[in-house]
């Protein structure tokens, strides 16, 4: 009989604010346990395309205009994971930009709560930071 899938919760909590013609997301992952996740990724999509080159942390790759996939490294059972840092300088001003934010590969780990995983934040150019 086959060993049964660890199931581990993956979370995904960060900020992200607009200022000027740049946007800074950070965002860190989340592992409510209960088992560990070997290795994970998230993906991340800006609904204005950026202006040239995408500014990322390590681990982080750009796979589309708007879409970047970010390694999370192994995450324990009730632990967080090295902060995600993304900068981004938009093509044209806009009123408003909406991030999605979702986990694009769970390390072969089952998770019982995607709500926690896939985020749709709106951030407006105020200036001010939002939290998600």
């Amino acid at each position: 009989m086959p060993a049964p899938t660890p199931r581990a919760d993956l979370a995904f909590h960060g900020h992200a604010v607009i200022d000027g013609d740049r946007m800074e997301v950070r965002l860190t992952p989340r592992d409510h346990g209960p088992a560990a996740v070997p290795e994970a990724s998230v993906r991340v999509r800006w609904s204005a395309g950026p202006a040239g080159t995408v500014t990322r942390s390590p681990g982080c790759a750009r796979t589309g205009e708007r879409t970047v996939v970010c390694g999370t490294g192994a995450l324990l059972a009730g632990q967080t994971g090295e902060e995600i840092r993304l900068g981004v300088r938009l093509r044209v001003p806009a009123p408003e930009v909406t991030l999605e934010v979702e986990t694009a590969w769970n390390g072969g780990v089952t998770d019982p709560d995607r709500t926690n995983d896939r985020l749709r934040v709106l951030v407006l150019p105020t200036g001010d930071e939002y939290s998600f």
